[in-house]
């Protein structure tokens, strides 16, 4: 187990964290001792990382097996035009060190597939899902369950977006196990009927609305603090500036 004790530097750099009565110093100290894995360096891996990283998540493993492009700098805050070329997971160590030299980050220059998945994702105790296809968010969400690890999970398009938590091996208050995400999305869409980023575009600021989502409940999910989005679709219309929640529930 990580030494999740905080030094002095840390208690500085932590300071309106530990003010807070929801976290405190033990929260921070949660945080310091959490291992949390993000799929995708990308436009809602982007804010996911960085914000986790400056909130003080003592390990963030990063999945992605691209490298920086310059049309993805419109939305990919974390990358550069200096970092063009380069690997996702280079790119996003060396951003995330000179934000938080007291975070370690792990890169998995690779796709996640079925045959890695389980090795990968036991070494954490938390995933986020920044990926941009179905089949990774289907294979993700049912090795999370399989290895009870809880899953924020995330989609972007053109000018929305939704954010969700999946804790399916864990029970409501009510003793009723949550909700799977085959209980929300029970089959993925026919392929081609959900044009991607690339063909329909995506503003670029939706990406960071989102992702800081995602990087919130990761953090509530992490310190115990607030109501994380189990079971609850948190849907967000940008053109209208508009937030939408919708209910959800295990169907079997």
């Amino acid at each position: 187990m990580n030494d999740s004790s905080l030094n002095p530097e840390e208690v500085a750099r932590y300071a309106r964290h530990i003010v807070l009565a929801e976290i405190g110093g033990a929260g921070q100290q949660r945080l310091k001792a959490a291992r949390v894995l993000v799929i995708g360096a990308g436009g809602l891996g982007s804010p996911v990382l960085s914000y986790l990283a400056a909130a003080g998540v003592g390990l963030l493993g990063v999945v992605d097996d691209d490298a920086v492009s310059l049309s993805n700098l419109q939305r990919q805050v974390l990358h550069d035009t200096a970092h063009v070329g380069m690997a996702k997971t280079e790119s996003a160590a060396r951003s995330l060190e000179r934000l938080n030299p007291h975070c370690r980050v792990v890169g998995h220059r690779e796709r996640l597939t079925s045959e890695n998945a389980v090795d990968i994702l036991t070494a954490y105790d938390m995933v986020v899902d920044g990926s941009d296809n179905f089949d990774t968010r289907y294979l993700l969400a049912d090795t999370a369950e399989v290895l009870s690890i809880p899953l924020v999970t995330a989609a972007v398009g053109r000018f929305d977006g939704s954010v969700t938590v999946l804790a399916p091996h864990l029970s409501d208050d009510k003793g009723k196990p949550n909700p799977r995400y085959r209980d929300l999305f029970p089959e993925a869409p026919p392929e081609g009927l959900v044009p991607s980023c690339a063909e329909a575009g995506v503003i670029g600021a939706l990406t960071g609305v989102i992702g800081t989502l995602q990087a919130m409940e990761v953090i509530k999910l992490i310190t115990g603090a607030g109501e994380p989005l189990i079971g609850r679709l948190l849907l967000y219309d940008g053109l209208g500036a508009s937030f939408q929640t919708v209910r959800y529930g295990r169907k079997t």
